[in-house]
């Protein structure tokens, strides 16, 4: 423990990942929340991260959260190649050192097991480290990073056998990364939602139109593509599907639309700010994931935050928060996702219990406890 503002009981935290908000996806907007939540708890935390422009940023949250962002020169807020992967972690291993000089940490815990924890794993002998296992820095996870794991594999297994904890967003997650390291122990910290965000609204919207959306990247492990053949199966019937987000399948999306003659029925809203997304899903009757994989997505949990029903694949932690709210379909069947909607199109009441049940879960998961989980295994390692 060290000083922090006279008191001498404050834990002291590096916490390192290389996306946070604007950039990435859901491991980017948990360590946002969590840190949110650490501002006011007893600990002092420092972030290393990346700068969403090419000048070094620092940003505080309340007395005791400091957020360094490093300038990659990153090109997509969304992608990252490998030339900005070796840049954040050349410049963060070079900053740790810096601010190793002026503090001495507690404890690191990483986001991802690489390039975070491989990071972490360079300053084992100066502090202990944890693991965030978040989807793609799992091996199996993500086809498109077949032949990148062969190689890191076995740097993967080195820092989780030498971290003091590792920890996976859900049941399914863990499970997949034990295939990698079979004796590895493995905790489970689920994601969560801050639901004061989100005002689910009840009642029946005064439209004969069912309104389905779905929020994801529009890149092939969401399968997207699946929902959109969907939809074109049930193209005589009144339905509008949104889709929010942004990805290197967008032109190859939109060009499916119009093959299935559903353009007018699809609208591609592109990237939409955050603090606005509760007004998409508070016009939309049903939400829908179609991934091919899954972490613990937070697009789910903000959805059923705002009381949706939800059709989710039997993927990673989907299948965890399905208890009555919502219908789970086999991977890539965009046959089973038509027949999901079906069943839904024609029965609000049953829409409408799902969704409430969807609230009722999602009140379970805030994220003060989420932090508090993270504060307990703070506290047990450092």
């Amino acid at each position: 423990m060290v000083s922090v503002d006279g008191r001498d009981d404050f834990m002291r935290v590096l916490m390192l990942n290389y996306e946070y908000p604007p950039l990435g996806g859901g491991g980017s907007n948990a360590c946002k929340y969590i840190l949110k939540e650490f501002a006011n708890r007893n600990l002092a935390v420092d972030l290393v991260t990346s700068s969403p422009s090419n000048i070094f940023e620092t940003e505080t949250i309340g007395n005791s959260v400091t957020i360094y962002k490093l300038p990659i020169n990153k090109k997509d807020i969304h992608y990252w190649t490998q030339r900005e992967i070796i840049a954040y972690s050349w410049k963060a291993r070079k900053f740790i050192k810096t601010l190793m000089k002026e503090n001495e940490y507690d404890i690191c815990h990483a986001f991802f097991s690489v390039p975070c924890g491989a990071i972490a794993y360079l300053f084992k002998d100066k502090m202990p480290y944890i693991v965030s296992l978040r989807g793609s820095d799992v091996p199996g996870f993500n086809d498109r990073f077949g032949f990148q794991y062969v190689f890191l594999k076995p740097i993967i297994k080195k820092v989780w056998k030498d971290a003091k904890a590792v920890v996976s967003n859900s049941q399914g997650l863990k499970e997949l990364a034990l295939k990698t390291s079979p004796s590895q122990e493995i905790s489970v910290i689920y994601n969560g939602i801050d639901v004061s965000e989100f005002n689910p609204n009840f009642d029946k919207r005064d439209s004969n139109e069912l309104r389905i959306v779905c929020v994801a990247r529009l890149i092939e492990r969401k399968g997207i593509k699946y929902l959109i053949e969907a939809i074109g199966e049930l193209k005589d019937t009144n339905i509008k599907l949104i889709i929010v987000g942004e990805g290197n399948q967008e032109e190859e999306l939109k060009k499916l639309s119009v093959e299935l003659k559903i353009s007018d029925s699809v609208d591609f809203k592109g990237y939409i700010n955050h603090n606005q997304i509760s007004d998409i899903y508070k016009n939309s009757d049903i939400f829908i994931l179609p991934s091919l994989n899954e972490g613990m997505s937070n697009a789910l949990l903000e959805a059923m935050g705002m009381g949706l029903p939800v059709i989710v694949t039997d993927t990673g932690g989907t299948h965890e928060l399905i208890d009555g709210n919502g219908i789970i379909v086999p991977m890539g069947d965009s046959n089973a996702i038509a027949e999901a909607i079906h069943g839904l199109m024609d029965d609000p009441e049953t829409r409408m219990l799902m969704g409430i049940r969807s609230r009722e879960i999602a009140e379970r998961m805030g994220w003060s406890a989420v932090s508090e989980a993270y504060l307990r295994a703070y506290e047990e390692l450092a």
